[in-house]
């Protein structure tokens, strides 16, 4: 089959949604891991059971995931976090191979937990969404109104982001402005297609 699968990763809070907006407007394909697990979590989705079975009612507001409890939870303690993972993970996995098994030509793979998931082996390429730490946390801060505490605590559950960065084939340093990043990755993406068009030619 003719498809290259590109992954997209990076730290939370360091601008990888802003990119893979910017490949969605290009008309790139992009599948993307959060999108797929809003879905299992969302209004009737298949993770509700199992996740109301483990976290109890607790977890719940009228009928609907309380993402922030479920949060507060999850961040606060790694055997928790481990719980929902179980519970996640194989949906996830699931439905991204479903996606990607149906894709042709050039495809987005977009997952915060890449490496740590192992989704690397199913790429072709990772690119890898960087700000320093410093910049990473004051985002996450003002963007989901945590307390210096509890976005240590949520940047601490993910590898760290310089440890993604030295692991990627190409690193899309963010520091910049929304405008300048999106910039960065639609050369990134035209190179690409035009890289692909020239080996399909020669084939």
């Amino acid at each position: 089959m003719n498809r290259y699968v590109i992954g997209i990763t990076g730290g939370i809070a360091c601008g990888k949604t802003n990119l893979t907006d910017a490949l969605k407007e290009l008309g790139a394909n992009v599948i993307d891991a959060d999108e797929v697990s809003r879905a299992l979590t969302a209004p009737g989705g298949d993770a509700l059971i199992p996740i109301r079975t483990v976290f109890g009612d607790g977890v719940f507001r009228d009928g609907d995931l309380d993402r922030r409890a479920l949060g507060s939870i999850v961040f606060s303690d790694p055997d928790k976090k481990k719980l929902l993972e179980d519970i996640l993970h194989p949906m996830i996995r699931n439905r991204i191979a479903f996606l990607l098994d149906r894709a042709e030509g050039i495809v987005f793979l977009s997952a915060p937990l890449l490496f740590e998931c192992g989704y690397e082996k199913i790429c072709d390429e990772v690119w890898c969404v960087y700000v320093p730490q410093k910049e990473q946390l004051r985002r996450l801060m003002a963007r989901d109104r945590l307390t210096r505490a509890e976005a240590l605590k949520r940047i601490g559950s993910q590898w760290p982001a310089l440890r993604k960065a030295r692991l990627s084939d190409v690193v899309i340093r963010t520091d910049g402005t929304p405008e300048e990043s999106k910039e960065k990755v639609t050369g990134l993406y035209r190179d690409r297609k035009e890289t692909r068009l020239a080996e399909r030619s020669l084939q």
